[in-house]
């Protein structure tokens, strides 16, 4: 079987989808998978290093640009459209998945220009305007959030889950001893938890030799923001640019300090952590917020707004979580029985049916 991937730009679109890819490659010997993105997402670089093939289209995203830029933007769309024909014809895949992300249109209008079938994911609790849109001739759409059923007017919605990368769903327990504080914005990071941290750093200076950090900052801020842990003498604190192995991350991890991204959530889920989401507040259709009351509401997270985070709230915030162990293990629990790890096995077993269907 051959299953084309069309779709990422970030990790919150990519890494779902290599996880799937890579429980695909396992299970059936003769499979076969194709990416298809952008050379500016982020699987232009993750990709290659996993050893998964990409082709690219020139596509660019509409939401959040003006009318005249979107107009500007229609002839890109036709150019990636006989783009995505041309892939589609040379990889002739049985299946394509669109998993969200501009550059996923193209590849599913093409799609249903060949006849081929093909199946959405929706990570979000909220989905996004390519799923939204394309949601109509998809033959299953699988979804992360059951909230996100009232999106799609159509029977062909199913609750999946959010596939994650190896090593998640093996995570113990929170660990005795010290507490170990997670603090991550995404692949690239995020500039306002960053500061915010920094700003926090006194009201955690009951915990200072005590909490151990790890803070994933992205690259654009990773000196100015080691420099502020060392002005504020937490010499201690690991600060690096990117985290690689993030399943150890979270393994060593008592609380986590981070965005609410769909994969971020599935990932947290998962390894059963609490958490503190910091939404990013401009996310397409608000659906970070979306994500994160989705966790909130059950229990397994507090939702801090980025608006109100100033360095005193959010250190007397973090400071109170990790002195009340008892919390953090009822936070634990309860986001680990909201996990779905099968979702990788559930969306490639709808892959088969559709397949045994067409």
């Amino acid at each position: 079987m051959r299953i084309l991937l069309a779709g990422g730009g970030t990790g919150g679109h990519l890494f779902p989808a290599v996880a799937l890819a890579q429980k695909f490659l396992a299970e059936e010997w003769r499979a076969e998978v194709l990416f298809v993105g952008t050379d500016r997402g982020i699987e232009a670089r993750v990709l290659p290093e996993l050893g998964l093939p990409l082709r690219t289209i020139d596509i660019e995203g509409f939401v959040g640009r003006g009318l005249g830029e979107k107009l500007a933007v229609l002839p890109q769309l036709a150019r990636s459209v006989r783009q995505s024909l041309t892939i589609l014809d040379d990889f002739r895949p049985d299946l394509v998945i669109g998993v969200g992300g501009y550059a996923s249109a193209p590849v599913l209008l093409a799609a249903k220009w060949r006849g081929l079938p093909y199946l959405i994911h929706e990570q979000n609790a909220w989905p996004g305007l390519t799923n939204r849109l394309l949601a109509r001739w998809a033959e299953r759409i699988c979804l992360s959030f059951a909230e996100a059923e009232s999106a799609f007017h159509t029977g062909a919605t199913i609750v999946t889950g959010n596939p994650v990368r190896a090593g998640m769903t093996e995570c113990p327990g929170l660990a005795e001893g010290a507490a170990q504080l997670l603090i991550f914005g995404g692949s690239r990071g995020a500039r306002a938890i960053n500061n915010a941290v920094i700003e926090a750093l006194p009201f955690l200076a009951s915990l200072r030799g005590k909490l151990g950090i790890v803070h994933q900052t992205g690259s654009d801020d990773h000196e100015r923001i080691a420099a502020g842990y060392r002005s504020a003498g937490w010499d201690e604190a690991k600060v690096v640019p990117f985290i690689n192995d993030m399943a150890a991350a979270y393994r060593r991890s008592h609380l986590v300090l981070c965005r609410a991204g769909a994969t971020t959530i599935a990932e947290l889920t998962a390894c059963g952590r609490p958490a503190v989401l910091v939404p990013f507040p401009f996310a397409a259709g608000d659906h970070q917020s979306a994500n994160a009351r989705a966790l909130a509401r059950q229990g397994a997270a507090l939702l801090l707004e980025q608006k109100g985070m100033t360095g005193e709230v959010l250190g007397q915030l973090l400071a109170g979580l990790l002195d009340d162990r008892p919390r953090l293990l009822q936070m634990a629990d309860i986001a680990r029985s909201l996990g779905k790890p099968q979702a990788a096995e559930v969306i490639l077993k709808e892959c088969r049916t559709i397949l045994e269907r067409v």
